[in-house]
């Protein structure tokens, strides 16, 4: 059985949540990710590639896994771009939240202003950006043609390309199972490396981490009180006669 173990017995085992939950389950993250505000945090990479892989495996059908979720990436980008047409500026104000952080909407509105329509190509493979560009095309009332013409395209690139990767790689390296959480940790770093380079590379945002690096190792320890019972008490002195 295909499972991702850890030392200890499993911690984390993506490919038992995938055999649990299945198509739908599959179907539903991406389409979250893709354009709901709530669906930044979910692992839609390492998601595709590990359920690519199970597919190699004969847990899935990669046809039909690659369709569902080209299908639902698609729908997810639409809707988030039609939310963002419809709520229009007005959610640059709208309060931080567990879910909502304004930052991440300024950081797509940044990425579209540099690369324009192709944003909503390029941002498929960029965490968190991602979930916003679209809606972010959607406030800056970019042509649906436009828009749906490249996330079409990029949503094929993205949900049938990872999947299909990791059915092919499943399928020609034995017992992958064995090296499944150190894939998984390069999908990850894959995915966390462009944001972070994007970032890295402002100076401004280079000095600013600079300057929380500095302060966080230059930060003294705060001295305790003693407590009341630690504190010593002078003898009374005696009253001058």
């Amino acid at each position: 059985m295909l499972a991702a173990q850890s030392g200890s017995g499993g911690l984390f085992d993506m490919t038992e949540i995938l055999k649990t939950f299945g198509y739908i389950g599959i179907i539903t993250i991406i389409f979250a990710e893709s354009g709901l505000l709530i669906g930044f945090f979910l692992p839609g990479d390492s998601l595709l590639f590990t359920a690519g892989i199970l597919a190699s495996q004969g847990f899935f059908d990669i046809s039909l896994l690659a369709i569902s979720c080209f299908i639902a990436a698609v729908t997810g980008d639409s809707v988030g771009y039609w939310f963002g047409a419809k709520v229009g500026p007005h959610i640059f104000t709208k309060e931080d939240s567990l879910f909502f952080q304004k930052k991440n909407i300024t950081r797509a509105q940044h990425f579209y202003e540099k690369y324009g329509a192709k944003t909503i190509l390029l941002a498929r493979f960029v965490p968190v950006v991602r979930t916003f560009a679209p809606i972010v095309a959607g406030i800056g009332m970019m042509k649906y043609r436009t828009f749906l013409s490249y996330n079409l395209i990029g949503g094929f690139l993205w949900a049938v390309g990872v999947s299909v990767a990791g059915y092919f790689l499943g399928a020609s390296i034995p017992d992958i199972d064995k090296y499944l959480l150190p894939i998984i940790a390069l999908i990850i770093l894959a995915s966390v490396t462009p944001p972070a380079w994007h970032i890295l590379k402002e100076p401004e945002n280079r000095e600013a981490l600079r300057r929380s690096l500095k302060n966080l190792t230059n930060r003294k320890p705060k001295t305790i009180a003693p407590l009341a019972d630690e504190i010593p008490v002078k003898a009374a002195e005696s009253p001058k006669k």
